[in-house]
């Protein structure tokens, strides 16, 4: 699983724009962090992945660091920092090179030592080189080094990034971002067991294991941290996963701690999401923000309905949510859905044939030749516009990738094929050959482009 860095220091030094920067290396959008140039904008935790050098790790970037006595939302945020600083293997405390030193710097960093975590000192805001000598007052935190640089230009920033590796290495071993499945596990089905805190994902998980392996407790957020279970149904084994709840932001911040990062490492090492919804709430959304979680990693789904035996009229209550579904989280809209009850074990061993057909239809591959008569007939019966004038040429479509399904599309005019063709494309994917529960990745390249 992957490594934790958090970024901490006081309000407006730049950590939402570092974290930015970090993120930015991956090739994803998800999870970017709002920066504006006002003092203590960010006060939840934002979270993401960032890579580099194929060194995997979960940078978390947290709110503001005050002093005590600024306030509850600048104690509140403080705590969250401090929650950072203990579930974190590497600390980067950014200091504010034009702000200079100030006391809130020598208590955070203070504190950072007394927890015994590796950290770096980061004095950001350095535009050019000449400009470093401003780190030098920050060596009154009490540091043998300071690491200079500019989150907004990128000053700095690649020296910043291997010593992050380089540290990481140290606390965690070298091989700490590989993903070497368990020998024991290798090739059983890894199933992420998701959702809210309180919708019942460990009574489902010990309904499935046939024992009480988890803790249950009608207080949201009992599961602090992700449990491995291995599971036999009919000879076939599984791996359950179940995660601590995701939550909205609350005033108790305490109960929270980082129940969102590792329900996120639990996700990124599994298979299957199942999708675990209180039926006697519906889909809120925060169950939407889960299943975008899902979707950004490439993962199988399946929604299960959690407390059915709750619902008043099961008829009624089915055709309303499973309307309501594709409505609110379209991007799912090909996941498989099951109504269950984990506390009376109703229909719960349903979940296993779906898990199994699921797994299918994310290994699946498709023949080319087969793939490009499927082509040729979906774009016959919808033609392709014209791009500046030019017909697009679709030479030919192969699957490059399964786990999830990838397929690349090789055409004249790159450009010409925008996010609602490959929509439409994916659409006519999944109704001649399902892919249920799996997303599907597409993408276009130019065989040959002459139009510049």
């Amino acid at each position: 699983m992957s490594a934790i860095v958090a970024i901490v220091g006081r309000p407006n030094s730049g950590k939402s724009t570092l974290f930015n920067r970090m993120r930015s290396r991956t090739g994803s959008r998800r999870l970017s962090a709002i920066t504006e140039e006002m003092p203590g904008v960010t006060r939840d935790r934002n979270y993401g992945d960032a890579v580099w050098e194929d060194h995997r790790f979960v940078v978390i970037d947290t709110g503001g660091f005050y002093l005590e006595g600024e306030g509850d939302i600048g104690r509140q945020v403080e705590e969250k920092a401090l929650f950072a600083i203990d579930e974190a293997d590497l600390i980067i405390h950014l200091l504010d090179a034009r702000e200079g030193l100030n006391p809130s710097d020598r208590e955070l960093a203070d504190m950072i030592r007394k927890s015994g975590k590796k950290a770096l000192w980061v004095a950001n805001k350095i535009d050019i080189h000449a400009h470093a000598t401003k780190a030098l007052e920050f060596f009154g935190v009490g540091v043998e080094e300071i690491l200079p640089v500019s989150a907004v230009n990128g000053y700095g920033f690649d020296d910043l990034m291997e010593r992050v590796i380089t540290s990481l290495k140290e606390v965690c071993g070298e091989d700490f971002s590989s993903d070497t499945p368990d020998p024991e596990t290798s090739g059983i089905p890894r199933i992420a067991v998701v959702g809210k805190p309180n919708v019942g994902k460990s009574t489902l998980v010990n309904a499935f294991l046939g024992k009480n392996r988890h803790i249950v407790s009608p207080i949201a957020g009992t599961t602090r941290d992700s449990v491995d279970s291995v599971c036999t149904y009919y000879g076939r084994k599984y791996l359950f996963i179940d995660t601590a709840g995701i939550r909205k932001k609350v005033e108790r911040y305490s109960i929270e701690r980082f129940s969102v990062v590792r329900a996120m490492k639990s996700i990124e090492k599994a298979d299957v999401a199942i999708i675990v919804i209180d039926s006697t709430l519906g889909i809120t959304e925060q169950d939407q923000k889960i299943a975008g979680i899902i979707q950004e990693y490439g993962k199988s789904a399946i929604f299960m309905f959690n407390k059915w035996d709750l619902m008043q009229e099961p008829e009624l209550d089915y055709k309303r949510l499973s309307a309501d579904l594709p409505r609110k989280i379209w991007f799912l809209g090909h996941a498989p859905i099951l109504t269950a009850s984990g506390l009376s074990k109703k229909r719960i061993t349903r979940i296993f044939p779906m898990i199994d057909d699921v797994m299918a239809e994310r290994k699946k591959k498709i023949p080319t030749p087969e793939l490009n008569k499927f082509l040729s007939a979906t774009l016959a019966k919808k033609p392709f516009p014209l791009y500046k004038g030019r017909e697009v040429k679709f030479f030919y479509v192969a699957q490059t990738g399964v786990e999830p399904p990838a397929f690349t599309l090789f055409v004249n005019y790159q450009p010409a094929v925008r996010e609602q063709h490959l929509r439409f494309l994916e659409k006519a994917l999944r109704a001649a050959y399902s892919f249920s529960g799996a997303p599907i990745r597409i993408s276009v390249k130019a065989r040959r482009n002459v139009l510049k």
